[in-house]
């Protein structure tokens, strides 16, 4: 008689499991809450302790790690050594184990969970059978994941045994990767306590990353690229949390969009109301406004012409009134994403002609500062890259360098399009202007240039007449006074750069000839 090992956390279908595995010639092990769980329901399960003939010990610690056990699952079927050893020491073969962990990630995430809580719910003999197994798949079929259960089932009552190996070695790829992602969410949370410690340093000597995969993707950045969707397994709302409440699938380029717009809404002040158009992962409209469907009016008109088909994110809740907006204006969006939906604002957008197709993606709440920390990975060909997001630690010096002081408005407005240049790819140029009724926005945006010059042009010819009395922001220092000279002309009266060009004192006196203010923060905000 064949036999299966049961000892599962989620036990979403094990029953039934247990039953098919029964009806297909299968004794079945089990432990603790599992064997309860099947023998209310009727099922016959042997205790792993009665099989092993050693108790279980230590509040659980000690149970399913066994010679019995691993043995059974590690011997090689093709090998008479093997066969010998088991017989010399009463070890039966088990030729499915059916696993999955206790819930560690989610341990952490309780707001309540002490320390030693979350230690105890590192399993141990549950990743150690599901390896033994995993690695023995020519003989033994290893399940981790109950959207699995139907098939193992179809495919054991003499099944063709081509398409069964098959099947081992996809359950056994699937065991290991589940293995792989748990130890990784163990190390993640280590190296975030260890990284508290006075003089340790941010980055440990060994990184551990995993993802679940959230959707398969038509197609990547372009039509011959495949691309998936994962998840980080992170707590809090993100947009790979996010839930979808209307509109097509989402592609790669609308995921890319949506976080960079996402990125740059959400790091404006919750109580001031934001509004973010995004196109080709480039902020092209911003504003801040007493009223969301005000900063939408005044986001969409910086570049309406950019803004279209393009990715619109808010800080806020999206509302009805926003919604109407939006179909009012004519532009047509790809993506709508907020902390939450308002019911009304999905009514709304229903009036468009695009209004089936227009993705619009629920946060179900802002993320919290520490979500928003999460260092950066980016790969590179052989490896790849972390880095700390770009959030510094309080704001920016801003040392006068011109003859003249930036007004109180200009002051405001120039933070906030230095706010709006970190989210601009280099090299980037934001003008920006205030409202009479106290909002804040992008009139012309430059962004992913070779030279600032011509970052500078483009965020000018963007702006066209609306140039005159706005204010400049660079993210990076002028190298020549070229760039400056350029938004000087066109009517800006203030400027924001880091500082730090061999040049300063040229950029300084194109300041000081038209009558400019500026200031210095010693910081840049390089975005590739």
């Amino acid at each position: 008689m064949k036999r299966a090992l049961l000892s599962v956390t989620d036990k979403t279908g094990i029953v039934d499991f247990a039953k098919g595995l029964v009806r297909a010639g299968y004794s079945i092990l089990s432990t603790g809450g599992t064997r309860r769980a099947l023998t209310d329901a009727g099922v016959e399960a042997t205790e792993v302790a009665d099989y092993t003939g050693f108790p279980e010990m230590m509040d659980g610690r000690i149970k399913t790690l066994h010679p019995r056990v691993h043995g059974g699952l590690l011997a090689r079927r093709d090998l008479v050594a093997h066969g010998e050893a088991m017989r010399t020491h009463g070890i039966d073969p088990i030729d499915l184990l059916c696993v999955n962990l206790y819930r560690f990630r989610e341990a952490t995430q309780r707001p309540d969970a002490a320390r030693d809580d979350i230690v105890e719910n590192i399993d141990i003999g549950g990743p150690a059978m599901l390896r033994s197994a995993a690695k023995n798949h020519a003989s033994v079929t290893v399940v981790v994941d109950p959207a699995d259960y139907a098939a193992v089932l179809a495919a054991l009552p003499g099944g063709d045994e081509a398409a069964g190996r098959a099947l081992r070695r996809r359950l056994a790829a699937k065991a290991f990767a589940h293995t792989a992602a748990y130890d990784a969410a163990i190390a993640q949370w280590f190296d975030a306590e260890r990284r508290e410690l006075p003089d340790e340093p941010y980055f440990a000597p060994r990184a551990a990353f995993a993802g679940e995969l959230l959707q398969t993707l038509r197609y990547g950045e372009n039509p011959h690229q495949r691309a998936a969707f994962y998840s980080a397994g992170g707590a809090g709302p993100s947009l790979a949390g996010a839930t979808q409440l209307a509109g097509k699938e989402l592609s790669y380029n609308n995921i890319l969009d949506a976080d960079a717009a996402l990125a740059c809404a959400l790091d404006f002040d919750p109580g001031a109301f934001a509004c973010v158009l995004v196109k080709h992962n480039n902020p092209c409209g911003v504003a801040v406004a007493p009223t969301l469907t005000r900063a939408f009016e005044l986001a969409l008109a910086s570049d309406p012409v950019s803004a279209f088909g393009g990715i619109l994110a808010t800080n806020r809740t999206f509302d009805a009134a926003t919604a109407a907006a939006v179909v009012a204006s004519g532009t047509f969006l790809e993506v709508v994403v907020a902390p939450s939906i308002e019911p009304g604002a999905l009514a709304e957008l229903e009036k468009a002609k695009w209004g089936a197709s227009v993705r619009v993606l629920d946060l179900g709440g802002s993320p919290t500062a520490a979500a928003r920390c999460e260092p950066v990975f980016r790969p590179v060909s052989g490896g790849f890259l972390l880095q700390t997001p770009d959030q510094p630690d309080g704001p920016p010096e801003q040392r006068v360098a011109c003859a003249r002081a930036p007004t109180a408005v200009e002051s405001a407005t120039l933070a906030f399009a230095w706010q709006v240049g970190k989210h601009v790819k280099s090299n980037a140029i934001v003008l920006a202007r205030a409202t009479d009724d106290g909002a804040h926005c992008t009139v012309g945006v430059g962004a992913g240039q070779m030279s600032r010059v011509d970052a500078a042009k483009i965020a000018v010819d963007k702006a066209g007449d609306r140039a005159r009395g706005t204010v400049v922001a660079s993210d990076a220092f002028f190298p020549f006074p070229d760039g400056l000279q350029v938004c000087a002309a066109a009517g800006a009266t203030a400027a924001i750069q880091p500082g730090g060009s061999k040049r300063d004192d040229e950029v300084v006196a194109v300041a000081n000839e038209h009558g400019m203010a500026m200031v210095m923060t010693g910081r840049r905000h390089f975005r590739h």
